[in-house]
């Protein structure tokens, strides 16, 4: 079976730039080592990179011209966007599967005359998330709960096909990979001596909303209230095809701020790790951390961690709260470094390790060879599918609602919100809530003096979803 694949991040020979394109790698080598004849179509990162291959049966070409470095990929002249439909065309013309990997391939005309496979990697991104709704093919993939119900309640509310085209597949990792593992050729990157001092990890891309800045405020406590003055915190940069002049700003505001706080001796920023190395990485650490806002699909880092050895604490954002139970993993609402500060300093000082009733959860559900032989299935059985109808629902007094999926009630802050990363105090829709969870229409709402119109702001400002 000839099996085409699109990847609008750029891929490389020798390295890997975050978690979609591993686990791209990863279906694309499966799928080459059962015997199917594969080839990616991906941006180039630059002219440079030439046509590669990842297996004799796995052909990468980064032909496509998309705008780099990320965001707003589509921010190009039509020019280039007729290119690369002609040349993803030209390859489905032979192909018996289209796999498109995170769903930026926005022409769904173009393939409709091939059983196609759709996986949506993140819920941020505009890209994605036109591609969910511009879905038109026969399966669509999400990597959790949190995501299926994001989309169901979303782009299902105006297409009621789309539940039954889901199939949820959890990311997997190699847990034979991601296991404790003496520090050998990564102290040629990272010149540090794990015996000699506590070691924080932040395994993240230098963003904004992937928690640098609450990593910094945290190392903040941990060093000037907590004592651990010789504590290295660890944060990767960007690799360079991927520098822009945002993010040298970026990077020189972040240098302001670790300066302001006397930390310089406290930080770390290396090179990009790479995949082979990163269990060695991971067994660095005394604790990773995961404090940001980026409202993540899965968030690998955080469980790869875990498995290497070192505890994990992350903010209670999306699929964090539901991925491990609250008794396997430290979590912490998001922002609140006293509460992340204290479990880091326990973790420290006890030199605790992950638990094995952790790691036992962890292989469990989230094996690459489970996750793996699901992707065969979806894509080797796909099928050509009729497009899905567009029934959009009126709204009516019947019209019952909940609390988004996107949406949780803290202990003490209120409804806390993904997508606006913050805390509402809302007495009376948090009182309604509580009475009754599973959904209420307006007259509900009177009876818990709430308006119409009251109940449609909070509707529009995304803290309500209305059921079909």
């Amino acid at each position: 079976m000839h099996i085409v694949m699109f990847s609008i991040n750029p891929l490389f020979p020798d390295y890997v730039m975050g978690g979609a394109p591993k686990h791209l790698q990863n279906i694309a080598l499966h799928m080459g080592e059962v015997g199917h004849d594969v080839t990616i179509l991906c941006t180039r990162a630059d002219a440079s990179v030439q046509s590669f291959k990842w297996h004799e049966n796995v052909s990468v070409k980064p032909i496509l011209r998309f705008k780099q470095p990320f965001p707003q990929p589509y921010a190009i002249p039509a020019f280039d966007m007729a290119a690369a439909l002609q040349d993803v065309a030209e390859h489905l013309a032979h192909a018996d599967r289209f796999y498109m990997h995170d769903g930026e391939f926005l022409f769904p005309y173009a393939y409709q005359h091939v059983p196609t496979v759709v996986s949506l990697r993140d819920n941020v991104y505009p890209e994605t998330l036109l591609g969910g709704f511009l879905f038109q093919a026969d399966k669509l993939i999400l990597i959790s709960d949190y995501s299926r119900q994001y989309f169901t309640h979303t782009v299902g509310r105006f297409f009621p096909e789309l539940p039954e085209r889901i199939d949820v597949i959890h990311n997997g990792l190699d847990w034979e990979k991601f296991k404790p593992t003496p520090p050998n050729q990564i102290l040629d990157i990272i010149p540090v001596d794990p015996t000699a001092q506590p070691i924080l990890l932040h395994p993240h891309r230098p963003e904004e909303s992937k928690g640098i800045r609450q990593t910094i405020r945290l190392v903040d406590q941990l060093v000037h209230q907590y004592g651990f003055s010789d504590l290295i915190a660890l944060a990767p940069r960007w690799h360079d095809v991927q520098a822009s002049a945002e993010l040298r700003e970026f990077y020189t505001s972040i240098e302001q701020d670790i300066i302001a706080r006397g930390l310089q001796k406290n930080f770390i920023f290396h090179d990009w790790i790479p995949q082979e190395l990163m269990p060695e990485y991971y067994s660095l650490g005394s604790v990773t951390v995961s404090l940001g806002n980026f409202v993540e699909s899965f968030g690998n880092a955080v469980y790869e961690s875990m498995g290497c050895g070192t505890p994990s604490i992350a903010a209670r954002i999306s699929t964090h709260r539901e991925l491990l139970p609250d008794e396997l993993i430290d979590k912490v609402d998001y922002d609140d470094i006293d509460a992340a500060a204290e479990c880091a300093a326990r973790i420290i000082k006890d030199k605790e390790r992950t638990s094995p009733a952790t790691l036992a959860y962890l292989k469990r559900l989230y094996s690459t060879a489970r996750q793996l032989r699901a992707y065969e299935q979806v894509i080797v059985n796909a099928q050509v599918r009729q497009p899905m109808t567009y029934q959009p629902q009126a709204f009516n007094d019947d019209t019952r609602f909940k609390l988004a999926p996107w949406c949780y009630r803290a202990k003490t802050r209120g409804i806390y919100h993904d997508f606006q990363a913050g805390y509402a105090d809302l007495p009376r829709l948090q009182a309604l809530i509580a009475a009754m969870p599973e959904g209420f229409n307006l007259a509900d709402a009177e009876k818990h003096a709430m308006t119409h119109e009251q109940v449609m702001a909070y509707y529009r400002d995304g803290y309500l979803v209305p059921l079909r």
